[in-house]
C-alpha cells in the first residue's frame, strides 16, 4: 500500500521564489545587457550585473575572504540551487546563464582548494562580477580523455613554467584568472596533473578567439614559459585531476538544468504559436500531430528536470554516495538530448519564420547543440552510466 503521508517531490516555497526572481531578473535586466554584448566576446557588463544581484555569490563557498587556517573549508552552496538558477536564466538568456556558470565553473576550483593568498586576491573579484574566471582544462589532443594532456609545468626553483596550449576554453583569451591544468610528472595520466591560478595578464600567456556555430567567447591559450609560484598552486601537486573531476561532478547535473531551460523555452514559443495560429480554418494546435508532439515535447522536457533536480538532491545529500555520478550522467544525458529533440520540434511547429535571423528558435537552435558536447559528452555520460551498473551488479 502506498504511504498516506507520501508527498510528491516539489520544490519548497523558498526555491520556487528563487526561481521566479531569477526569471524575472533575467528577462528584465540580464537580457537586454545581454543583447548590448559582443557576439563571441566576454560581456563583462553582464557578467558585472550577475555580481551585483548577488547570483555569482550563491554558486561559489559563501565567504569570499581567505579561509582561516589550512584546514577551513567554506560552506558549499546547494547544487538543487545552482540548477534552479541556471534553468532560470536560460529560459529567458542564454547568454547570462553560461556567464553566471563559467563564472562558477572558473572559481570553485579557487574556492575549493586555493590557499588564503590565491583566494584572498580573485575569488572576492570573481563573486563581484569585476573579474572574468575562466576553466581551463581541454586541449588540441585531449578532450573528452582529460587525462591525457600534455600542456607542461616544468619545476622552476620553488614554481613552475607552463608551457603548452589549451583549446576550446570559455572566456579564453579574455579571462582574469584561469583556473588551469597542467602535466606535471610525464606518463602518470590523471596521477600526474596539477591546477593553477594563473592571471591572465600572466607574461607569456597569450591567445586567440575561436568562432563557434553558437557566438560564445571562447578560444585558445599558448602558454609560452609562463611562471607561476607555489601559492598558485590549486590543492596539492599531482592531484589536479581529482580537482577538475570534482568541480565537473559538481556543475554536471546543473547542464541539464541549462538544457531543461532552453527546452522550456521552444516549447513556450511553440505552444503559444500552435495556439494563435490559423491554417486551413482552425488554430494549429486542433491539428493532432501538432498537440501529440507537443505534449511528447512537454513531458519530456517535464521528465528532465525532475532527473535534473533528483541528480542535484543527491549531490547536496552525500556528493561521494554510490550512484551519485550516475544520476547526474542520467541527468545530463537526457535533459540536453531531449533539448536537441524539443527544439527541433518547435522549429518545425512554427516552419520557415523559426530560421529566421534573430528568432528566439534560430538562436536556440544554434545553441542547444554544444551542451551534448561539453563537461562530458553524451557518449561519455553513457559510459558512466553502464559502468556504474555493472558496478552495481558486481558488488550485489
Amino acid at each position: 500500500m502506498s504511504d498516506p503521508q507520501a508527498r510528491p517531490f516539489a520544490l519548497s516555497a523558498a526555491q520556487e521564489r528563487l526561481a521566479a526572481e531569477a526569471r524575472a531578473l533575467a528577462r528584465e535586466v540580464l537580457a537586454p545587457l545581454a543583447a548590448a554584448g559582443r557576439p563571441g566576446r566576454v560581456n563583462r557588463a553582464l557578467v558585472r550585473a550577475l555580481g551585483d544581484h548577488g547570483l555569482i555569490a550563491r554558486l561559489l563557498p559563501a565567504t569570499a575572504q581567505p579561509a582561516r587556517g589550512a584546514e577551513a573549508a567554506p560552506r558549499q552552496p546547494s547544487a538543487l540551487e545552482l540548477c534552479l538558477l541556471r534553468e532560470a536564466l536560460a529560459t529567458e538568456s542564454t547568454e547570462a546563464e553560461t556567464a553566471l556558470a563559467l563564472q562558477g565553473l572558473g572559481g570553485h576550483p579557487i574556492a575549493a582548494a586555493g590557499g588564503p593568498g590565491v583566494r584572498g586576491r580573485w575569488l572576492p573579484e570573481v563573486v563581484a562580477g569585476r573579474a572574468v574566471a575562466a576553466f581551463a582544462l581541454s586541449e588540441p589532443e585531449a578532450g573528452s580523455d582529460a587525462a591525457a594532456l600534455e600542456l607542461r609545468a616544468e619545476a622552476d626553483g620553488d614554481g613552475f613554467r607552463l608551457t603548452g596550449t589549451k583549446a576550446w576554453i570559455s572566456n579564453a583569451p579574455e579571462a582574469d584568472v584561469y583556473t588551469l591544468f597542467a602535466r606535471t610528472t610525464p606518463g602518470a595520466r590523471s596521477r600526474g596533473i596539477t591546477a593553477f591560478a594563473v592571471p591572465g595578464d600572466a607574461p607569456g600567456l597569450g591567445g586567440q578567439p575561436v568562432e563557434l556555430l553558437a557566438p560564445h567567447a571562447i578560444g585558445r591559450l599558448e602558454l609560452d614559459g609562463v611562471r607561476v609560484g607555489p601559492d598558485q598552486v590549486l590543492g596539492r601537486v599531482d592531484e589536479g585531476f581529482g580537482l577538475a573531476m570534482a568541480t565537473l561532478d559538481r556543475f554536471r547535473a546543473s547542464v541539464g538544468a541549462f538544457a531543461v531551460g532552453m527546452a522550456q523555452a521552444a516549447l513556450d514559443v511553440a505552444v503559444a504559436h500552435a495556439a494563435g495560429r490559423q491554417a486551413f480554418g482552425r488554430p494549429l494546435a486542433e491539428f493532432q500531430a501538432v498537440a501529440h508532439a507537443l505534449a511528447e515535447a512537454a513531458t519530456r522536457t517535464q521528465a528532465a528536470r525532475l532527473l535534473v533536480y533528483e541528480a542535484a538532491c543527491r549531490h547536496d545529500a552525500d556528493p561521494a554516495a554510490p550512484g551519485v555520478s550516475a544520476a547526474a550522467a542520467m541527468a545530463k544525458l537526457y535533459a540536453t538530448e531531449t533539448a536537441q529533440a524539443v527544439v527541433d520540434q518547435a522549429v518545425q511547429v512554427l516552419g520557415a519564420r523559426a530560421l529566421e535571423r534573430g528568432h528566439l528558435l534560430e538562436h536556440l537552435y544554434r545553441e542547444v547543440r554544444a551542451p551534448r558536447i561539453y563537461e562530458g559528452t553524451s557518449e561519455i555520460q553513457r559510459s558512466v552510466i553502464a559502468r556504474e551498473l555493472f558496478r552495481a551488479r558486481v558488488t550485489s
